[in-house]
């Protein structure tokens, strides 16, 4: 009996050993998963410490917030400038076929939002109990736990980490949520580590594409040619799809889209006004105009832009406020991020530069100008002070010596070459009067608004015209007339531009005596059969109230060709 009863006595101590040794085996496990917590949490502040690229930082936070609470799914959005929304939204675990069905990505409101609204860690158990939880969207997976993490980077909230579903059915517990807020304050410094370099990469992308604009300006280049690097390199090293630069239109409020890159080029020679554009809003007032949605921004709804499906968007002004040389607009897809803070620094200062090289350029060319100018003024002088005296000294010498002239066919040459003479003596002062033209407002020559009405349709057409002229188009050509001319060629080539699709435009004036003539060709695709000729009646009656023709045929090549004439007045 005594025997009986010692048996469970003696099974005590081994059951409290045993006890005890699963107690500490636990606790030595429970040691051992912490340390490997740890340091897997090291590995992934390494890991997200050691990219440079924002983009590749922001991914590998995401990747590694998953990994280290074992979750299914992960999140990081960027809060965007008005503090209230997601501008950039970044996940894992998702498929691309899942993203593409689900539609577009959050921007910030329900559930997401409300780490927004209140920036602190937050776990649920059931996060579609949550009162600001909104459901989710057709084709979204089901989501039930849920732990969220704001990101700081120094005194500002970067973001939120979003992390769901821990696998096995488990909640996310308090290790999970000092773990995910461990790795969120690595993540802020890794952040700004990344967003520093990538400030001071683009700082440098400024410089260069600086002083490559400089010198394209002072090596001679032209002015079209200037504008299109300032587009593209501005397009470039801000990532954006479209980049165009507006310039005023004289003599009207208006704007111009002098040069387009990226989205569509056709925007090239588009009339803008000033008031409801984009352009005309950085014009008025001198700084730097953002939109964070051009396509959907209502404050600019004559903005022809709103069509090209753009997201963010900023325009600067190439100089002050209602003046210098025009305005350079970026405007990026619509699922980029919206163009921030030191973005603008940089681009202010790269456009304050760009204009500043563009007037200097300018001024450069006023002085070539006045150069000229004083050039002629100088031949137009020794012309009259030394041509035209000798030439009149040799008319009265023949004069003279035709008395003297006994042979009638030789008496009838001498005369004959005294008449030269004077008719040289009228052409050559025609060309002094010519020469000492200026093309100032108040009476420019016709030549400079001929000059000019090419040039500016350069713009609209996408290249420039070329222009021959010949005669004495300044002396010889009324006022009337060419008045009537410079319209008929500002129609035309507006013609050209609108409806001819050329690639090549040639515009000939030559003054001949007795006839003005006007002769534009294009290489385009013609006059169409039956289409609508208003305009080129006006171009008829215009010839008919001059007593001139106006005339229309086709080169051998293709294309058009359009010639108006008017009479001159014989020569006094």
């Amino acid at each position: 009996m005594c025997v009986g009863v010692e048996q469970p006595l003696s099974r005590m101590p081994q059951m409290r050993l045993d006890e005890l040794l699963e107690e500490l085996q636990a606790r030595i496990n429970a040691a051992r998963g912490t340390r490997d917590r740890v340091h897997s949490l090291l590995e992934a502040v390494v890991s997200v410490g050691r990219e440079l690229d924002l983009s590749q930082v922001l991914r590998r936070i995401v990747e590694a917030g998953a990994q280290l609470v074992d979750a299914q799914y992960g999140a990081l959005g960027v809060i965007g400038p008005d503090g209230r929304s997601l501008s950039q939204f970044l996940t894992s675990g998702l498929t691309e076929e899942q993203i593409a069905r689900i539609g577009p990505l959050p921007a910030g409101h329900g559930l997401l939002g409300e780490l927004i609204r209140h920036p602190e860690p937050l776990r649920l158990s059931d996060l579609g109990k949550h009162t600001a939880s909104y459901g989710f969207p057709a084709h979204h997976p089901p989501m039930r736990t849920f732990l969220g993490v704001p990101i700081r980077v120094r005194d500002e909230v970067f973001g939120n980490l979003y992390l769901t579903d821990k696998r096995g059915g488990l909640d996310f517990d308090a290790e999970d949520e000092s773990v995910i807020t461990t790795l969120a304050v690595a993540a802020g410094v890794a952040i700004d580590n990344a967003r520093l370099y990538e400030s001071s990469q683009r700082q440098q992308r400024w410089l260069t594409a600086s002083t490559e604009i400089t010198n394209s300006l002072f090596s001679g280049d032209a002015r079209r040619d200037v504008l299109a690097l300032i587009a593209r390199r501005a397009r470039e090293i801000t990532s954006a799809r479209l980049a165009d630069v507006t310039v005023p239109v004289p003599g009207t409020g208006d704007l111009v889209v002098e040069l387009a890159v990226g989205a569509d080029d056709s925007l090239d020679g588009l009339v803008l006004p000033v008031q409801g554009t984009l352009s005309g809003a950085a014009r008025t007032s001198g700084s730097p105009v953002t939109s964070v949605c051009l396509s959907r921004d209502d404050r600019f709804p004559a903005d022809p832009r709103r069509e090209q499906d753009l997201g963010p968007a900023v325009a600067v002004p190439l100089g002050t406020a209602g003046e210098g040389q025009g305005v350079l607009l970026l405007a990026r897809d619509a699922d980029q991020p919206v163009f921030t803070e030191s973005e603008l620094e940089s681009l202010l200062s790269f456009a304050g530069q760009a204009a500043l090289a563009l007037e200097l350029s300018q001024r450069r060319r006023d002085a070539e100008q006045l150069a000229l100018l004083e050039d002629r003024d100088r031949i137009a002088r020794d012309l009259h002070d030394l041509a035209i005296q000798r030439l009149f000294a040799t008319g009265m010498t023949l004069q003279s010596a035709a008395r003297l002239v006994e042979h009638a066919g030789a008496a009838e040459r001498v005369s004959r070459a005294v008449d030269d003479l004077d008719e040289t003596i009228k052409i050559i002062r025609s060309t002094i009067f010519g020469l000492r033209a200026r093309e100032d407002s108040a009476a420019p020559s016709l030549r400079a608004r001929a000059a000019r009405a090419v040039g500016e349709a350069g713009t609209a057409l996408g290249f420039p015209p070329r222009l021959s002229m010949e005669g004495l188009l300044d002396t010889d050509v009324p006022a009337e007339v060419a008045d009537h001319l410079v319209a008929v060629l500002g129609e035309l080539l507006s013609n050209a531009a609108r409806h001819a699709h050329a690639t090549r435009v040639e515009v000939a004036l030559r003054a001949t005596p007795g006839e003005v003539t006007l002769t534009v060709t294009d290489n385009g695709r013609g006059v169409p059969e039956g289409g609508r000729r208003s305009g080129l009646r006006n171009l008829a009656e215009r010839a008919q109230q001059v007593g001139g023709t106006f005339g229309i045929g086709a080169p051998d090549g293709g294309g058009s060709r359009f010639v108006w004439t008017a009479p001159l007045p014989a020569a006094s």
